[in-house]
C-alpha cells in the first residue's frame, strides 16, 4: 500500500507542478470532475480529440503560411478555433499565445504569425508531452490498486 500512497502522492504534485507552470488552468479540474464511474475516461478521450484536432490544426496553418498570398481571415479562423478547444480543456499557454497569433493575423503581419506557429507548436508539443505522462501517472495509480485523488 506504500506504493500506492507514493504513486498518488506523485501524481497530485506532478498536477500541481503543470498547475504552477501555467500549463493547465481551472478549466482542468472542472473537467476532471466531470469524469465518474460510468465514463472513467471522459478526459483522456476528451484531451485525446483535442491532439488530434490541433495537429490537424497546425498542419494547416503551416500550409496557409507557405502559400504566395495569405488568407488572413482563415487563418485566424484556425487559430480561433485552436484558441477555444485549448480553452475548454485547460490548456492556458497554449490559448495564451493564440490571443497574441489572432492580433497578428487583425494586423496582417506575417512574420508575426510565422513567429507565433512556431510558438504555439512548442506549447503544445510540451503539453501533449505533459498530459500524457500524467495519464501514465495515473494508470500506474490504478494499476497498483488505488484511487486518483480527485479534485487536486
Amino acid at each position: 500500500m506504500d506504493s500506492v500512497v507514493r504513486l498518488q502522492r506523485q501524481l497530485v504534485d506532478y498536477t500541481g507542478q503543470l498547475f504552477n507552470e501555467g500549463f493547465l488552468d481551472e478549466q482542468f479540474n472542472q473537467l476532471q470532475q466531470l469524469q465518474d464511474e460510468s465514463n472513467p475516461d471522459f478526459v483522456v478521450e476528451l484531451v485525446t480529440l483535442f491532439f488530434e484536432d490541433s495537429e490537424k490544426l497546425l498542419n494547416e496553418l503551416a500550409k496557409d503560411l507557405e502559400q504566395q498570398s495569405i488568407d488572413y481571415r482563415k487563418i485566424d479562423a484556425h487559430v480561433h478555433q485552436l484558441k477555444g478547444s485549448s480553452s475548454s480543456i485547460g490548456v492556458q499557454r497554449v490559448q495564451k499565445v493564440c490571443i497574441a497569433f489572432r492580433n497578428y493575423c487583425e494586423e496582417r503581419n506575417i512574420e508575426g504569425c510565422q513567429k507565433c506557429l512556431q510558438q504555439v507548436k512548442n506549447e503544445y508539443s510540451l503539453v501533449k508531452t505533459k498530459l500524457e505522462t500524467l495519464f501514465k501517472l495515473e494508470q500506474q495509480v490504478l494499476a497498483a490498486g488505488g484511487s486518483i485523488p480527485w479534485p487536486m
